[in-house]
């Protein structure tokens, strides 16, 4: 497959910080520099009693109820020692959670050491768990490839193969039998989980496909708000490729190919390109083929089956008649 991109996402904190209503109490401590590297979050309760082991200083920090009842505790001598011993790691953040108010020395430190310290009334724990769901997909393993990703049934299919084989020729054929464009040309796949690859259409090139001879086309201008989609799951690559007559091409489909992205097995069907060949109608089929296949019924399957069966018939009744 051809790569054009990957590489180590990151998040600007400005970004979370307005994304979930987070209140500055240090506005001084510029957020737009700072970016987010590690969807992991931490709840620095072991290191407020010390404990700076394996301390991770790329996670956000958030502090709740338990941790704040702790420090009050000790006296502000000791916060300020712990806090310092935080801030000088060079973590993102602090968030303070439940609208609680923190410790001065929390904002002097924060100040001195240019860490934002802020504020949310959301719980700990949904804040902890939607921040958390939130960054791993911003910062989700990601790839930018050549090819087309289209809306079939249902069915998100990643067509890829050489330049000018007919990719976006077929893109807009299967838009005009009604199903739906989400990239042309560039598209941008993330594995948000161990089992999603998600697919969309840099913000340039959105709703556009490039046609040889005519030009740029806008699909939604020209189809309509229906047919473009903005992202959806990669369910089946589809490789397009010349038609070879010194090779041998899958006929009965009894084993699945595969193709790998980002680590990722997604199945992968050939298909020779021969003039007269509808490929919008081979790529439905593909579609609903694989959809039927996932609902439990393999139609090869079922012919080897057939087939098996009748010949274990006709040898039972030659044994019979001998």
């Amino acid at each position: 497959m051809d790569n054009i991109s990957t590489g180590k996402y990151s998040v600007k904190l400005s970004k979370v910080i307005e994304k979930f209503g987070l209140r500055n109490l240090t506005p001084q401590v510029s957020t737009d520099k700072i970016r987010i590297y590690q969807s992991d979050i931490n709840r620095p309760a072991l290191q407020f009693a010390g404990y700076f082991d394996y301390f991770d200083n790329q996670r956000i920090q958030i502090v709740g109820k338990v941790e704040c009842r702790y420090l009050k505790t000790h006296p502000d001598e000791y916060i300020r020692e712990m806090i310092s011993h935080i801030c000088r790691k060079g973590v993102p953040c602090i968030i303070f959670c439940r609208g609680i108010t923190p410790n001065e020395v929390f904002i002097g430190q924060g100040n001195k050491y240019g860490i934002p310290i802020l504020q949310t009334d959301e719980g700990t724990s949904s804040l902890l768990s939607e921040l958390n769901r939130y960054l791993k997909e911003e910062l989700a393993p990601r790839i930018s490839i050549h090819g087309v990703l289209v809306d079939v049934f249902g069915e998100g299919v990643l067509l890829i193969g050489e330049s000018g084989i007919g990719k976006s020729e077929a893109a807009l054929e299967l838009v005009k039998r009604g199903h739906r464009l989400v990239a042309d040309d560039v598209v941008e796949l993330k594995r948000t989980n161990y089992d999603e690859l998600i697919g969309s259409a840099p913000d340039v090139t959105r709703y556009f496909i490039e046609l040889r001879g005519i030009g740029i086309v806008d699909v939604k201008t020209l189809y309509g708000v229906q047919s473009v989609e903005d992202n959806i799951k990669v369910d089946l690559v589809i490789k397009l490729e010349e038609w070879n007559r010194e090779r041998e091409y899958d006929r009965l489909g009894l084993e699945e190919e595969y193709e790998e992205i980002l680590g990722m097995k997604v199945v992968c069907h050939r298909i020779p390109i021969r003039p007269g060949r509808n490929l919008a109608i081979i790529v439905e089929s593909a579609a609903v083929n694989h959809r039927q296949k996932q609902m439990g019924y393999n139609a090869a399957q079922e012919l080897y089956r057939r087939v098996t069966e009748r010949m274990n018939s006709e040898t039972e009744q030659d044994d019979d008649k001998n």
